[in-house]
């Protein structure tokens, strides 16, 4: 098992607990799943994890419950609410609660991993994480800056995900399932020709400032970001 963070998932989703477990994983967290509201209570006894990611509807009782069962025991780490509700009083019931964050379903695998990051800095102080270089790429997960060299380069929020996946494995092929799978949401059923245009876009906006192609098309495999020294 990783050394990293410890994640407790709480969903009565077996696909979506299954999704979010490999995901995190391969991000470097520990991660435990449950799929209901007293095995979440009971694995918060046994190991404090160090944030939660609770789904609000659950069969035995609700994630607002859990929480406030959870504060009230002197659990102080983050939670991170998870629904298919995307209404404004469920949001603020959630935070007043005692919830950290709230993601609405269906998300981006890269979005979730992302959010658990940027909360898990604020709570761990680990400010050094939010930036990520790879190569003559810096990238501010924070403020969303962008740098090749001293150049600021401006993306949309796909194409920042998109080269946030590819900036955390250098060097590595990803396939176009890969990419789906961590940038665009998790049920996406389009077509997967997308990726090869947003993989367009990040090039033409790259390449420019660079001697040589950073993201490479590896035929019949993906791609991947090549992390040549600056």
């Amino acid at each position: 098992m990783s050394d990293g963070p410890k994640i407790l998932i709480v969903d009565d989703e077996p696909n979506i607990r299954d999704l979010l477990t490999t995901s995190l994983r391969f991000a470097g967290f520990a991660v435990r799943a449950v799929g209901n509201g007293a095995q979440a209570i009971s694995a918060v006894l046994e190991e404090e994890p160090d944030l939660i990611i609770l789904d609000v509807m659950l069969p035995d009782m609700n994630g607002f419950g859990v929480t406030k069962r959870l504060r009230s025991s002197g659990y102080t780490s983050p939670i991170l609410f998870l629904t298919a509700k995307d209404d404004t009083e469920d949001k603020i019931t959630g935070l007043t609660v005692g919830g950290d964050d709230y993601v609405t379903k269906p998300f981006s695998l890269d979005e979730i991993v992302a959010r658990i990051k940027a909360i898990l800095r604020r709570t761990m102080n680990e400010d050094e994480d939010a930036i990520i270089r790879t190569g003559e790429l810096t990238m501010d997960q924070d403020t969303h800056e962008v740098t090749i060299g001293d150049t600021a380069i401006e993306l949309s929020p796909t194409e920042f995900k998109l080269l946030r996946y590819l900036m955390l494995n250098p060097n590595r092929v990803l396939s176009k399932a890969q990419i789906l799978d961590h940038v665009w949401e998790y049920d996406f059923n389009g077509d997967a020709g997308i990726v090869e245009s947003y993989i367009s876009y990040l090039r033409r906006k790259l390449d420019q400032f660079s001697a040589e192609p950073i993201i490479q098309t590896k035929r019949g495999f993906g791609y991947m970001l090549k992390a040549s020294k600056a």
